[in-house]
């Protein structure tokens, strides 16, 4: 037994210990390359941007962020800021949770089709969004008798039908994997469906629905695309006013102790949707998903999903693609030839076909920077380990993160006061918009191959290793076909996101070098029908690039990988 011991105990801590014991100089620049990235491109600028607004200048007590706080109008946009992502948290949950229901727990013809249309305004671009409510809720829109055009109303809509799928890619998979004998029992002993499901099933999905809620305000806090091209009805929100401060009133000082409201709000958030998260991700363990077949008890929740996903989701992508269609010259595409130009009462600038080369050519470089630093982050992520190394990577896998919530504005606005002040030829040559973009990106790219490289059998590395293989030949044969199947969701994931990103591109976009989101914004600002038309087709056509986009990368999702990224 004795040579045996002594054969087996080392093969198994290298299975175990690989990131200590196989190449410790790659799996070392492996994480220090990223976290020095994360340092520069993250860290310092969000760090810069806080620092800023709790101490720079102002001889009142507490700096510029005590100035701002004694201020009313600081207070209104703030309440206004909370009121628009309750409201759409709340309209979100309500309507989502009988979605997930519906699309998870019964079996009915159509269902993927409805769950594929349900998740599609997710990967949309804010702007894209915003625009198609637009379109809807217009004077001249299928809807425009309402009068909701430009009020709050219509910002909580969009946001409803931006956040719709979180809740119910959220819930749904655990509502799926409950054991249905117990709701069946308490039916038994005489109680009705609705006390059956207050009593025995909703205290079970509350940790689900509980973290899909906090996952949901954190995207309506951060919703700048939407409210910006919604016309920030009553006033705007926080994420609007940094803007407003920053690029009209030029006043920084304002602008940061802003920012430092708005991220207190988004680190709130972060750390409820965290610690509610591991509650629902335990939770899914119990059991395989269960389905029956949809019955007639099931008709008021099939009936709401069905109009909600026609009503609120189709009706204004319809709208949109009508009103891009719809010229002064009668039905056709006109106003999409008018992409070549720059529009109507304004001679030159960048035409809206140069603002989407501009934004492929971007966001091209943002994913391969992207990739750059996540394929070998998450490489070291993915590899079992003992304790010691288990609590590092927890903690890395949150700084990971972090970018995933803190506001797009907040890192576009810290870039401004930090990284453009101190390389202010590298700030106008544009390299910055790129980085920036990636900063966004990265943890999706983490969010993608960390599971499914997880999801590999370590016994396979075992038996590599004890058949002679070295590490390298391990990582080309084993880990990597799963790598490469998931580099290509990954890039798919980072590209769309940052063909559709606004919020930091808009601080930072050269003004001869726009992107398309950004100009989209700026011709709706601009008088005139031609400039409006021709906005709705260029939002159609980025919003026809980036299904295009996710679809492909959803079909090249790898096994293991997750349903969802959130």
């Amino acid at each position: 037994m004795t040579p045996i011991t002594r054969v087996t105990t080392p093969h198994v801590d290298h299975g175990r210990r690989a990131p200590k014991l196989a190449a410790p100089v790659a799996w070392s620049l492996a994480v220090i390359i990223p976290v020095a990235f994360l340092a520069v491109f993250f860290l310092w600028p969000v760090g810069s941007m806080l620092w800023r607004g709790v101490s720079d200048a102002g001889t009142g007590d507490g700096g510029a962020f005590g100035e701002v706080l004694t201020q009313a109008r600081t207070w209104r946009i703030l309440g206004q800021t909370l009121w628009l992502a309750l409201a759409g948290t709340a309209g979100a949950v309500l309507l989502g949770t009988p979605g997930a229901y519906v699309l998870y727990r019964c079996r009915f013809p159509g269902r993927n089709l409805l769950r594929a249309v349900a998740t599609m305004p997710f990967v949309l671009p804010t702007v894209v969004v915003g625009v198609a409510f637009r379109a809807l809720l217009a004077d001249r829109g299928p809807l425009g008798f309402l009068g909701l055009d430009g009020t709050t109303t219509a910002v909580v809509l969009a946001m409803v039908f931006f956040n719709f799928s979180v809740v119910v890619r959220t819930v749904g998979p655990l509502w799926a994997s409950l054991d249905p004998r117990s709701a069946e029992a308490a039916r038994t002993l005489g109680a009705s469906p609705l006390r059956a499901f207050t009593t025995v099933t909703l205290p079970q999905l509350v940790p689900a629905i509980a973290s899909a809620a906090s996952i949901v305000f954190l995207f309506c806090s951060t919703a700048f695309g939407i409210v910006q091209t919604l016309g920030r009805p009553g006033g705007g929100t926080l994420e609007t006013e940094i803007y407003v401060q920053t690029t009209t009133l030029l006043d920084l000082r304002t602008a940061a102790a802003l920012s430092c409201l708005q991220f207190l709000i988004v680190v709130v958030a972060v750390l409820v949707a965290n610690r509610l998260r591991r509650g629902t991700e335990t939770a899914l363990r119990m059991r395989d998903a269960t389905t029956h077949p949809l019955g007639r008890a099931d008709m008021p929740a099939f009936a709401l999903t069905l109009l909600v996903i026609g009503g609120l989701i189709i009706a204004p992508l319809v709208a949109l693609a009508l009103r891009a269609l719809a010229s002064r010259d009668g039905f056709g595409f006109g106003n999409f030839a008018l992409l070549a130009t720059s529009g109507s009462g304004f001679a030159g600038g960048t035409t809206m076909l140069e603002a989407l080369d501009h934004s492929v050519r971007i966001a091209i470089d943002a994913t391969w920077i992207s990739l750059a630093i996540g394929v070998p982050l998450a490489l070291a992520l993915s590899r079992r380990a003992g304790a010691k190394w288990a609590r590092r990577q927890r903690i890395l896998d949150g700084a990971i993160m972090l970018p995933l919530g803190v506001s797009a504005v907040t890192v576009g606005f810290g870039f401004v006061i930090s990284l453009q002040v101190a390389w202010p030829e590298v700030a106008r040559s544009g390299l910055l918009v790129p980085f920036a973009q990636a900063v966004v990106a990265l943890p999706l790219v983490i969010r993608v191959l960390v599971p499914a490289l997880r999801a590999i059998d370590p016994r396979q590395r075992e038996v590599a290793a004890t058949l002679g293989a070295g590490p390298g030949r391990i990582l080309r044969t084993i880990d990597g076909p799963v790598l490469a199947r998931g580099i290509g969701t990954a890039a798919g994931f980072a590209f769309a996101m940052s063909l559709g990103e606004f919020g930091a591109t808009s601080f930072l976009a050269r003004p001869d070098y726009l992107t398309l989101p950004v100009l989209i914004v700026r011709v709706l600002g601009r008088p005139g029908a031609d400039n409006y038309g021709m906005a709705m087709a260029a939002a159609t056509l980025l919003a026809l690039v980036t299904a295009g986009v996710m679809m492909l990368s959803e079909r090249l999702r790898p096994r293991g990988s997750g349903g969802d990224l959130w």
